[in-house]
């Protein structure tokens, strides 16, 4: 079936669906070209905080960025409001299949006929939740990582997404300082997170079995690699029911998988830790976002 590329793309907004800790950083960065971005989340409270967090990190973002300026952002609870003439939809809700496969059923018969629809899903090909899609050649990933500062991005096929869309996005994305990487061939993790998973599953296993502390593998992390931030400082930041979520996933493909990983986060995540949004996980978090 053919699809027709998005037009006068500087003109029309970017919905992002969900605003949670990702959806709010992937708002940012669309927001940073002038443009209008659409936020939508059913709660209330979520939406203005993305709203907030926007707008509280656009100017710096916006000054980055090489032709960049602050743009705007609305928030609201109506989907139809928030896909008027967008040329590009974001779905950044929790990874949960079930709801992935509704809310994608919803975009295709909402959004305009010419729009992307893309999903964030860390840990499900786009191919997987496309049961109610008729129009499966403008669904793909965008996987992002942690913008604005890991602004790299992953590309996937659905399996049956017009390749247009690949050559589109390769072009127009780094207009926003997001610089995209297609996956040639279907990937559970896509490129860097399959990458990223061996090396998180690990130091998680090397807590579980009692070997060392987060914090201690975290400054051991630290001092051999240069980077600021540890690996649980990292899982921290991305949320421990998301990363036990992803976890769970790779199990599901994989059964061979130690069990000593996902235990461990479940003790924090039932603990009702989850990280930087709770404001504690495996380290005790101020008013960091």
């Amino acid at each position: 079936m053919s699809f027709t590329l998005p037009t006068d793309i500087e003109n029309r907004p970017v919905a992002v669906i969900g605003a949670g800790t990702l959806g709010r950083r992937i708002a940012l960065m669309f927001a940073d070209r002038g443009g209008l971005v659409r936020i939508h989340d059913r709660s209330a409270e979520a939406g203005e905080a993305a709203r907030g967090y926007v707008e509280e990190n656009l100017p710096r973002v916006a000054a980055g960025i090489e032709g960049g300026r602050p743009g705007r952002v609305t928030v609201t609870d109506d989907l139809a409001e928030a896909l008027t003439d967008v040329w590009l939809v974001v779905e950044a809700v929790p990874e949960r299949l079930d709801l992935k496969k509704e809310i994608f059923g919803e975009l295709d018969r909402t959004a305009p006929a010419d729009a992307v629809l893309a999903s964030n899903s860390s840990s499900y090909a786009s191919g997987e939740f496309i049961d109610r899609v008729e129009h499966p050649e403008r669904v793909l990933n965008i996987h992002f990582y942690m913008p604005p500062v890991q602004n790299a991005v992953d590309l996937m096929s659905d399996g049956r997404t017009d390749p247009r869309i690949m050559e589109l996005l390769k072009k127009e994305l780094p207009r926003y300082g997001v610089f995209p990487f297609e996956a040639h061939r279907k990937s559970t993790g896509f490129i860097f997170n399959r990458i990223w998973a061996a090396i998180k599953r690990e130091a998680l296993e090397v807590v579980a079995e009692g070997v060392s502390t987060p914090q201690d593998v975290d400054e051991m992390w630290k001092i051999n690699t240069g980077s600021p931030a540890g690996p649980f400082h990292m899982m921290d930041r991305v949320g421990l029911d998301v990363v036990l979520d992803i976890e769970e996933h790779y199990a599901a493909e994989n059964p061979h998988l130690p069990t000593g990983p996902r235990d461990l986060l479940r003790t924090y995540v039932d603990a009702g830790h989850l990280g930087v949004k709770t404001g504690r996980g495996f380290y005790a978090h101020g008013d960091e976002d």
